[in-house]
């Protein structure tokens, strides 16, 4: 793997020189885009927007725009914005795992010790797995700050990039309903939910969705295109829940037995 961050994990007065690794991967299928009427490749080009001319990386810079001008600003201008968050990831603080939701998070990296760090690593690793608490800590990648929280997955330290209090909307503008639940449908809910509930299976869960897709295009690919499965998604309604639970309860004690 290649790193894409380097610098170090700091917490308290112990600093920990590191490297970051991607620790996740796109499955998507590589799909080209493609002119429909002759289904020749269509290739995207940088141009000048005044004189219409191509223009290569090496040309390229950024600019922040300022009433009618640009401001053009080099790649020491991004480091020197704040030069220690470029280079360290410093731990502010510590939480519980189970304080922060679902939603904030965005990536993980996995955090490997460069040479000299690897005494350090083991006893932050070891001390996060113990205490079950998180690390709180802000950092910049690639001309951006981010907020992160660093924990313990199988032997490595990962650092979770999660999103910024302003960066979740307000889910007051979904308009969610207000209906009341009576006891009896809610308590035979959490009875479906109860019976469904098993230890977390990570290798149970696999993308089959490029697969399908890779059998449509080797389909099409022989001139004999599939029949797709037939599929149309009903919402159940209201006067129907209570039938419902009590089927779904019967097909899960069944498949249980």
């Amino acid at each position: 793997m290649r790193s894409i961050w380097n610098g170090s994990i700091s917490f308290g007065l112990v600093s920990i020189p590191i490297k970051l690794f991607s620790g996740s991967e796109e499955r998507a299928l590589d799909l080209d885009m493609l002119d429909s009427h002759d289904g020749e490749r269509i290739r995207y080009k940088r141009v000048n927007e005044k004189t219409g001319e191509e223009v290569e990386w090496k040309d390229i810079v950024k600019g922040y725009k300022k009433d009618d001008k640009y401001i053009i600003l080099e790649k020491e201008d991004f480091e020197n914005a704040n030069m220690k968050k470029s280079k360290t990831i410093d731990i502010e603080q510590f939480i519980r795992e189970d304080e922060v939701a679902d939603v904030l998070f965005k990536k993980p990296y996995f955090v490997k010790p460069q040479k000299g760090g690897e005494k350090s690593y083991s006893l932050l690793r070891d001390a996060l797995k113990q205490t079950k608490k998180l690390g709180v800590a802000t950092f910049v990648m690639r001309q951006k700050e981010h907020l992160s929280l660093i924990g313990v997955y199988e032997d490595a330290l990962v650092l979770h990039v999660i999103r910024f209090e302003d960066e979740i909307r307000d889910t007051a503008e979904l308009e969610l309903p207000k209906e009341k639940i009576g006891k009896k449908e809610l308590d035979m809910a959490i009875s479906l939910i109860e019976q469904y509930t098993e230890d977390f299976d990570f290798g149970r869960f696999a993308d089959v969705y490029n697969e399908q897709l890779l059998k449509i295009i080797e389909s099409k690919n022989s001139g004999k295109p599939a029949k797709p499965e037939k599929f149309e998604s009903k919402s159940t309604p209201a006067k129907d829940l209570m039938a419902q639970l009590k089927a779904s309860l019967e097909k899960r004690k069944k498949t249980a037995s």
